[in-house]
């Protein structure tokens, strides 16, 4: 049985135990108790965790404000579109997140468990970080309280301000500010060494050094080796997407 199949058995809540524990049985309608069996992978209980933390805490960061607006829920649905999610995972991804927007959420502890049950991947947990961006972003805007939680969420999860502003204008640019009809050429180019994180002022070795690690740490793959859902390698993949246009941009800019 697949990872989403188990998980909607139920089998994976008891396993997990903690906060996640708690949410996922709490969105399936299950009762956590000894008698549930089940030995998930390693790789499955981080599948789970990743799931379960990214839609609880979308919902929390929906709430940053203090109240839920039409375009904050479209920061899920955002998100499950982009993952292609079915019937039933999309109807346990909108229970998280109504859990993750209830008051009294407890976002230390998931957040505390979910790194923990990462094995503190910098990959997942900047993949993490990108996806929670890439929602906020969903009405072009971050707006300063979302910026305060997802500062917050860094700051526990051991992601520096510096590291949190470069993923910040990589997100923005390449999702937050898509060209537009009759933009400037500058502009997109300017869009383009955001998303590799590089000064304009870079030479090109650099660009190239740059581009290399990037498409390394977005490759698909390498991500869900480490425990990322399946369903989330889309999100990975429009990221490498993003990443090969930008550095396609600077080259015919810069003739290399």
């Amino acid at each position: 049985m697949s990872w989403w199949g188990k998980l909607l058995g139920g089998s994976f809540g008891f396993a997990l135990g903690g906060p996640l524990g708690a949410l996922v049985g709490a969105a399936l309608g299950h009762t956590v108790d000894a008698r549930r069996r089940g030995s998930p992978s390693a790789r499955e209980r981080t599948q789970t965790a990743f799931f379960t933390a990214t839609f609880s805490v979308l919902g929390h960061l929906a709430k940053a404000d203090g109240r839920v607006t039409r375009d904050e829920i479209r920061l899920a649905e955002t998100v499950m579109a982009q993952m292609q999610l079915g019937d039933e995972l999309r109807a346990l991804a909108k229970n998280l997140f109504r859990q993750g927007k209830a008051p009294g959420f407890a976002l230390d502890e998931v957040l505390d468990q979910f790194k923990r049950e990462c094995h503190r991947s910098r990959l997942l947990l900047r993949m993490f970080i990108e996806v929670l961006l890439q929602a906020a972003y969903v009405d072009g805007v971050l707006h300063p309280a979302e910026r305060a939680v997802l500062l917050h969420i860094c700051s526990r999860l051991g992601i520096t301000p510096t590291q949190f502003d470069h993923l910040d204008a990589m997100v923005r640019d390449a999702h937050g500010r898509r060209p537009r009809a009759g933009a400037a050429r500058g502009d997109d180019l300017a869009g383009a060494y955001a998303v590799l994180d590089v000064s304009p002022q870079a030479g090109d070795d650099e660009i190239k050094r740059a581009y290399r690690r990037l498409l390394n740490q977005h490759h698909p793959d390498k991500l869900v080796a480490k425990g990322l859902p399946e369903e989330m390698m889309r999100l990975a993949s429009q990221k490498t997407h993003e990443i090969r246009k930008a550095y396609e941009r600077i080259r015919a800019a810069r003739g290399f």
